[in-house]
């Protein structure tokens, strides 16, 4: 089994999301993003030490070689990669790279109005005016969201 469907197994089968996984360039870091979508006030020290703890049991067993591990929530800003989490963050402003260029462009910031059928919906506002963006998901290679301080 590969490493991020165990970390993907495990981390669900805690009641977490896994949000994302980040290895150093040599693997001897291995950094992991959880989240409680249902658990009011988010991901606190408590469940990522929980995590945490089963990680390294699990990695002893399975003979995974690493120096260190981190476990901590997404933040505020962060990763959306899931068609899931395209459509559970309308609403909300995103930042999304892409692979290709859509009329020229590979860098786009705006709302996120959601994502049916394999295409996001992004409501951008240049100059005073607002357009829509349709993008392929499969042609996301990054896509942030971006906190907003009233």
């Amino acid at each position: 089994m590969d490493l991020n469907a165990l970390l993907e197994t495990t981390v669900s089968g805690l009641g977490f999301e896994l949000v994302d996984v980040e290895l150093s360039p040599r693997g001897r870091t291995i950094r992991i993003f959880i989240d409680a979508p249902g658990k009011e006030g988010g991901i606190d020290v408590e469940d990522c030490a929980t995590v945490s703890n089963q990680l390294t049991r699990l990695f002893e067993v399975e003979n995974i070689d690493y120096d260190r591990l981190e476990v901590s929530s997404p933040g505020m800003d962060r990763v959306v990669k899931k068609l899931e989490d395209f459509a559970r963050f309308a609403g909300q402003s995103i930042q999304i790279k892409l692979r290709i260029p859509h009329h020229n462009r590979r860098n786009f910031q705006g709302r996120l109005l959601g994502c049916e059928n394999g295409q996001v919906g992004l409501q951008l506002t240049t100059d005073g005016k607002e357009e829509t963006v349709t993008l392929a998901f499969e042609n996301i290679e990054k896509a942030r969201l971006v906190p907003q301080f009233n």
